[in-house]
């Protein structure tokens, strides 16, 4: 039996795997036919071939490194204090309805309000360095978890709670041995929505608010230099941190998560 269910995990990794590149050639071969019969004006659209080959040049340069790891330290510093900040308010508000309903109008106005425009509050409070990129991606990135973790707690099922409170569980037993275990699959879908959205805002602000370097940066840079094989290719490699990013979270989801929705 479970030789059975390795070679299956096995096979649906390969089939998973597969999919991937056939979806990753196919959008490769339209670009090379957009970029062969000229559809698209060739000083516009590079072909995949000169954009792979800038970007291979890049990284055995060692500037496109430089600008990368810069933008994934800002990205998971912000990601960071987010999670620091927003696990325990969630979890808090999540335990008390009454305070949450309290503060329901505020949650829900700065979680819809965009994070570009609260860009020059941040300037304002922390000047044009680099903790005002890192503190308004940590902003839209404590949103999102701090919102899920709440709403993990608020709906952990309450059978179990009650089964708990039967047994003569304690509350912290409860919370510990029910909630906490109950929140984690909401909380991880916070956690890999906020590391998204971290890395989409520094990109935003490094383009925008005085920076000298990072992949917002080296875009923009390109983009007004009409270097767009250039351009193509820091899209390429910010597009590539994203993707890594949220598989690193979704293996930890399934290798300590792996009982969700049962």
């Amino acid at each position: 039996m479970r030789n059975n269910k390795s070679t299956n995990r096995v096979f649906k990794s390969l089939s998973l795997a597969l999919s991937v590149n056939i979806g990753t050639i196919i959008l490769l071969l339209l670009w090379w036919i957009v970029a062969q019969i000229k559809l698209v004006n060739p000083l516009l659209l590079p072909t995949p071939q000169a954009t792979l080959t800038t970007l291979l040049n890049s990284l055995f340069s060692g500037d496109l490194w430089r600008d990368f790891s810069l933008t994934l330290y800002r990205s998971l510093y912000a990601f960071g204090i987010a999670t620091v900040l927003g696990i325990p308010i969630g979890i808090v508000l999540g335990a008390n309805e009454h305070l949450y309903r309290s503060c329901e109008f505020l949650i829900d106005f700065f979680r819809s309000t965009p994070a570009t425009a609260v860009f020059p509050l941040f300037l304002v409070i922390f000047g044009i360095g680099d903790f005002s990129k890192i503190a308004v991606a940590a902003f839209a990135g404590w949103l999102i978890i701090f919102f899920n973790v709440a709403y993990g707690v608020m709906n952990a099922r309450k059978t179990r709670i009650v089964a708990a409170k039967v047994m003569g569980a304690s509350s912290w037993r409860i919370f510990l041995d029910v909630i906490f275990f109950e929140t984690l699959p909401q909380t991880f879908i916070g956690l890999r929505t906020a590391v998204s959205l971290t890395l989409v805002v520094i990109i935003v602000a490094e383009m925008f608010i005085g920076s000298t370097h990072g992949m917002g940066q080296r875009i923009i840079d390109a983009q007004q230099t009409f270097d767009l094989t250039q351009m193509y290719a820091s899209i390429i490699a910010t597009g590539v941190m994203g993707y890594a990013l949220n598989q690193m979270f979704l293996l930890i989801e399934n290798k300590f998560i792996h009982w969700k929705g049962k």
